[in-house]
């Protein structure tokens, strides 16, 4: 075996690992489409290959079965297939803008229209020139001119609005019958042939026109639910900032109002300024404690609470949502039921803005040791939620703070999955507790660390 084996076969195995890799690439993108643009890119390609289809059966039957077979005729009508062809060749140009100015997502070019108009009126010339010269007979004209308008409607029937559709196929058909009718074509004949091209004009419109209108309300269903997602994320941010709110505003309020009274009374010489200040330093410690809580995300979250409303969220996000074992979360404590709603609550948030899933599952089961919340949807994205952001790592610190977990990804079978375990009880060093009560120092007392270094 020579140097050129050797060298052909590891090309051959190198052309073998392309094709891997390039397939590999291809399911890889076809698995991160959503489910709506692969129906999108699944009814565009309907679109651009049904022209092909007719012409392989409406455009080569007659030519090969109703054609003349003379030197004319054989030359017209292998134009005419010809120019078929060109006309389905440009629609894979036309459609996606078309598609894209229907959907409202773009503007279509209106001289792109200009190349398919001249080749529809050159295969229009064409079959009347085959219909004077006798060329072929009444059934296989009926069947070119079915075949002839396809490819330049398909486009045009998402560029128009359907009475100004309507009223072009009419002057069509008028256009063909006379024209037909001047070179020679008489009776039944003429009623078909131009009553074919008409014909197939509503057939695409038919076709056509309703699953762009489908396939638009969809899309329009898809922002709403992107909507409702950043709606859902923006009523948190108003959440909590109402609660810095609640807890700052009152608080910092009182604390200039009493630093004022206290600078007069000092000013004036009264021991009692130093009695504002103390409380001034009180409410000082307490607001930082309740800040804290808030930062901390210790305020409750009702577990059943969360429950029904992720089911509501998505339900109306057009997921189906079902909920097994609630009736698990009504003997938790405060802290774990607590954690597990804010899991609910994240967990919900991640399914309406990292996935695109039909169904998700809610499972709640609970032992004598532990509760368990697992939250499956068939949505899996390509990096999940678990990659960035600070969602879920805020959350396995929240539950790590009563000795629970939180895992999260692809579970292997088409699903992704987030479990959380907490202890049914938990500990309670870890459970947060108001501040203690304790005498505070007093503003004219000097500081521990100043009088160790004194």
């Amino acid at each position: 075996m020579g140097p050129t084996t050797l060298i052909n076969g590891g090309d051959n195995t190198g052309d073998g690992e392309t094709v891997i890799r390039r397939t590999k690439e291809w399911r890889r993108r076809w698995h991160g489409r959503s489910r709506l643009q692969r129906i999108d890119l699944y009814q565009r390609a309907t679109l651009e290959t049904m022209p092909w289809f007719f012409l392989l059966t409406w455009g080569i039957t007659p030519l090969l079965a109703d054609l003349r077979h003379a030197p004319l005729p054989w030359t017209l009508g292998g134009l005419f297939t010809l120019v078929c062809a060109a006309q389905c060749a440009y629609l894979h140009r036309n459609l996606r803008p078309a598609h894209r100015s229907y959907l409202g997502q773009g503007t279509f070019p209106a001289g792109r229209l200009a190349v398919p108009g001249v080749l529809l009126a050159t295969g229009l010339g064409l079959l009347v020139a085959l219909a004077a010269t006798h060329g072929i007979d009444g059934g296989g004209l009926a069947m070119f001119a079915l075949d002839l308008p396809i490819a330049f409607v398909t486009p045009y029937i998402l560029l128009v609005p359907v009475r100004t559709f309507l009223l072009h196929g009419l002057a069509y058909a008028a256009v063909g019958a006379g024209l037909f009718a001047a070179a020679g074509v008489r009776g039944g004949t003429l009623a078909g042939v131009a009553g074919a091209g008409l014909f197939s004009a509503l057939l695409m419109l038919l076709a056509v026109r309703p699953s762009a209108w489908s396939l638009s309300v969809m899309w329009q269903a898809e922002e709403a639910r992107d909507l409702q997602a950043r709606l859902a994320v923006a009523e948190e941010r108003l959440r909590f900032g109402r609660d810095m709110h609640d807890v700052l505003g009152r608080n910092l309020a009182v604390i200039a109002l009493k630093s004022e009274l206290a600078v007069e009374l000092a000013r004036r010489g009264k021991p009692s300024a130093v009695d504002q200040m103390v409380e001034v330093q009180r409410i000082a410690q307490a607001s930082q404690q309740e800040v804290r809580d808030v930062v901390r995300g210790y305020r409750e979250a009702d577990l059943r609470a969360e429950l029904h409303g992720a089911r509501a969220v998505l339900m109306a996000a057009g997921i189906d949502c079902s909920i097994e074992g609630d009736r698990a979360s009504d003997g938790l404590t405060g802290a774990a039921g607590s954690a597990l709603g804010w899991v609910v609550r994240e967990a919900t948030t991640n399914v309406l803005r990292h996935g695109d899933p039909r169904h998700c599952v809610i499972r709640l089961a609970a032992d004598e040791c532990s509760v368990r919340l697992v939250v499956e949807n068939d949505g899996v994205p390509d990096a999940g939620p678990s990659s960035g952001g600070s969602g879920l790592p805020g959350l396995r610190e929240r539950l790590a703070a009563l000795d629970g977990s939180l895992e999260a990804g692809p579970s292997g079978t088409g699903l992704f999955r987030l479990t959380a375990t907490v202890p049914a009880t938990a500990p309670a060093e870890r459970t947060p507790q108001p501040m203690p009560e304790r005498t505070p120092r007093r503003v004219d007392e000097p500081m521990p660390e100043l009088v160790e270094e004194r």
